[in-house]
């Protein structure tokens, strides 16, 4: 969305605020969402190991990014879930079909992880 002034660059102050809502979302998710505060633990323990197994640089993007993506769609997720609580816990059809495609778009990417996992490490152990 563009600014008061339309689509020039923020100034620092807009920055430091964005920083902040951003920090408050991730303090959100870490309080509401226990989802997430696994994917953080697994992060946490996985991060420094995909920094190790990986050879190259493209590597370590690959098996650490791989991980972010999953925490930042279970981000969205979570928002969409909200959302929906928001206007009440009755059930819709609508707003089913919605946390369902938002719990499928985070399977997704867990399988992304493996896959990435996998074509990168398998082939290490399986070549002699």
């Amino acid at each position: 969305m563009a600014d008061e002034r339309g689509h020039l660059p923020r100034r620092p102050g807009r920055i430091l605020k964005a920083a902040t809502w951003s920090m408050q979302g991730l303090g959100a998710a870490w309080l509401h969402e226990s989802s997430f505060r696994l994917e953080v633990y697994l992060f946490v323990v996985l991060a420094p190991l995909g920094w190790w197994l990986g050879e190259t640089p493209v590597e370590r993007v690959l098996l650490i990014g791989s991980m972010l993506l999953v925490m930042s769609i279970e981000l969205l997720n979570s928002s969409i879930e909200a959302v929906i609580e928001r206007y009440g816990a009755e059930f819709h059809e609508l707003a089913g079909r919605a946390k369902d495609m938002g719990s499928a778009a985070v399977f997704v990417l867990m399988l992304n992880v493996a896959l990435t996992w996998g074509v990168i490490l398998v082939p290490r152990w399986l070549s002699p």
